[in-house]
């Protein structure tokens, strides 16, 4: 099959990519590839009056600390000792603080003490220099009635002040089980080869409108030794991915290598209230200028790891470019599908499913929903039951309560369900194309995001039955880091839907999703400002009328997500994205200053 033969393709090629990221001539299976920017140099000289060798061995957590304190500091020595084995925290069902920031929902009021401490953590580590590496990434089902968790790469090094030990510090994040919040912390203890502190842990920050809150603590903890059977696989593929992230700069350089441009930095992240913002950066001529990443403890200590909700982005990154990828492979006729030929279920569900096609679900254009306004039916009860529904059978009986009220491909109207319906026909085609054995995440993970060398964060789903074995949201539930969502920008908006010069996208479909095809630019959506909507991409107008900075008029399609989360693709190439959870959707004036770069008229 077309698919099958791809597939090997694309697996040949990514392990010539490996092997030359190896080096030439490497061919033993343990050497080890150092990570870039290693070795330290410091000489652990290191002035530290927060988290002390003495806090860690004998005091206690009675509240957060400023973030720094888990960083790298400047004259960090390499580390004396190797970290490799399993760290397993003691008491984290009971232990440590917690205080309430923002609690829309009343949770912690319920007298439900499991929203205030951690899941049961017990991780496996790999060292490669001064690198603390997860032998899992991504998101982990704990098992927690509320908190999943996802560890990524923290560091290792030596203080002159730690007598001997090493410190360790890692980031961390705790994701809502069947909700895609993420709330971000960091861990830090000292050890070496017989002796491990105990673990100061905090969460000082989230993506999350609704759910803000402090968590901290000082918890026992055992270390388990033991080098993993894939142990040089696992450094070498982190020393990989590092080395294949974008050149980074801070977006404050902006202004020094476009010096003549008059390009005004501020208005990047303008329009956001600051202290709900996450994070925020801007791909444009192969350099992804970032900012910090804040907490209400300052900045945060692994801010290119901070774990990023995709909420609704998915909508474009997953649903859409995975129905890209099917074009591509089967031929663009994919699309005119009919849902209810691989979803069975709307035989018996609500609404009139005769004609309804998978580009009208991607287009948010069933014909089936309650109430034609602005997201009146996104906001309303039935679609806050299909958002709570962990069970695949639930979550599909409530997308499928909407009656109908408009021929297919008529009428805009938002609705989560209605992606996650797409996704699973787009599944369910798959598998009848490649085999029951085929998912539909699978292929965007190992076709696209894989080759496009998107980090292990990024290369999962949340999936119904709160399992890695459910069926995929599609609509939101993926992550990013500032380096994963650019790229996948980058993907749709500058290299035309091509990795390493493969077309893995359909050409057609994406130009039609970019607003490069002015016969297909999908629907009108309804509210106080329209906007265009096509297969799960959103595109704004820019008109002289309206901006007369711009002589000419442009789309710039955009992704968007819950609570205040844009990452929006300018015709001149330029990709800025933000993170945020105030309900805030600013980037216009974003927009203005890139055309001071790379000119859009």
């Amino acid at each position: 099959m077309q698919y099958r033969r791809t597939r090997r393709a694309l697996a040949a090629a990514l392990v010539m990519t490996a092997l030359a990221v190896a080096g030439a001539g490497t061919a033993s299976a343990t050497t080890v590839t150092p990570v870039p920017g290693d070795p330290l140099t410091g000489s652990g000289a290191v002035s530290r009056t927060l988290l002390t060798r003495a806090d860690l061995t004998t005091g206690s957590s009675t509240a957060p600390v400023d973030d720094s304190a888990f960083a790298v500091p400047a004259n960090a020595a390499p580390p004396s000792h190797t970290f490799e084995g399993t760290l397993t925290l003691s008491g984290t069902s009971t232990g440590g603080g917690f205080k309430e920031v923002v609690d829309t929902y009343s949770r912690t009021g319920w007298g439900d003490s499991v929203w205030k401490h951690l899941p049961a953590v017990s991780v496996s580590f790999v060292q490669n220099g001064s690198h603390l590496i997860p032998t899992v990434r991504g998101l982990t089902y704990t098992g927690s009635t509320v908190w999943n968790l996802a560890v990524q790469p923290g560091r290792v090094w030596d203080e002159n002040s730690d007598n001997g030990l090493t410190r360790a510090s890692f980031p961390f994040a705790l994701v809502e089980r069947n909700a895609n919040c993420v709330h971000n912390g960091e861990m830090t203890f000292l050890f070496d080869a017989t002796t491990i502190t105990k673990v100061r842990y905090q969460v000082t920050q989230e993506t999350c409108a609704y759910q803000k809150f402090n968590m901290w603590g000082q918890l026992p903890a055992t270390y388990t030794q033991g080098t993993p059977p894939d142990a040089t696989a696992v450094k070498n593929a982190y020393a990989a991915e590092v080395a294949d992230r974008l050149p980074s700069k801070p977006i404050s350089e902006l202004a020094t290598d476009y010096p003549a441009s008059g390009v005004d930095v501020s208005r990047f992240g303008a329009g956001v209230t600051a202290t709900h913002m996450t994070s925020y950066g801007l791909l444009i001529n192969g350099v992804n200028y970032t900012s910090a990443c804040t907490t209400r403890y300052g900045s945060y200590a692994f801010c290119s790891s901070m774990l990023l909700p995709s909420y609704s982005t998915a909508k474009s990154a997953f649903a859409g470019v995975a129905a890209m990828r099917l074009q591509q492979l089967y031929g663009d006729g994919v699309t005119d599908e009919l849902i209810r030929t691989w979803v069975p279920e709307t035989a018996s569900g609500s609404g009139d499913w005769t004609n309804v096609t998978l580009d009208n679900a991607l287009d948010m254009a069933t014909g089936n929903y309650t109430s034609s306004g602005y997201e009146v039916d996104e906001a309303g009860t039935q679609m806050s039951d299909f958002f709570v529904a962990e069970a695949y059978t639930s979550k599909m009986a409530d997308a499928l309560v909407f009656p109908h009220k408009a021929a297919p491909g008529t009428q805009w109207v938002y609705h989560s369900s209605d992606t996650f319906l797409a996704t699973v026909a787009e599944d369910n085609y798959l598998k009848s194309q490649a085999g029951s054995g085929a998912d539909i995440f699978d292929l965007l993970r190992d076709d696209v995001l894989t080759p496009l060398k998107v980090g292990p964060d990024s290369l999962v789903s949340e999936r119904t039955g709160n399992s890695p074995t459910g069926v995929p949201f599609g609509g939101y539930g993926m992550f990013w880091t500032q380096d994963s969502i650019a790229k996948v920008a980058g993907l749709l908006n500058n290299d035309a839907g091509a990795i390493g010069g493969t077309q893995v996208l359909s050409p057609a479909a994406l130009a039609a999703t970019m607003q490069q095809n002015p016969a297909d630019r999908g629907l009108t959506t309804t509210g106080t400002t329209p906007f265009r909507y096509n297969n799960g991409v959103w595109a704004k107008q820019f008109t002289p009328a309206d901006y007369p900075q711009y002589s000419c008029s442009f789309h710039v399609p955009y992704m968007s997500g819950y609570g205040g989360i844009t990452v929006a693709m300018a015709p001149n190439g330029a990709n800025y994205y933000y993170f945020s959870d105030n309900n805030e959707f600013s980037w216009s004036p974003a927009i203005g200053e890139t055309d001071k770069i790379n000119p859009i008229c």
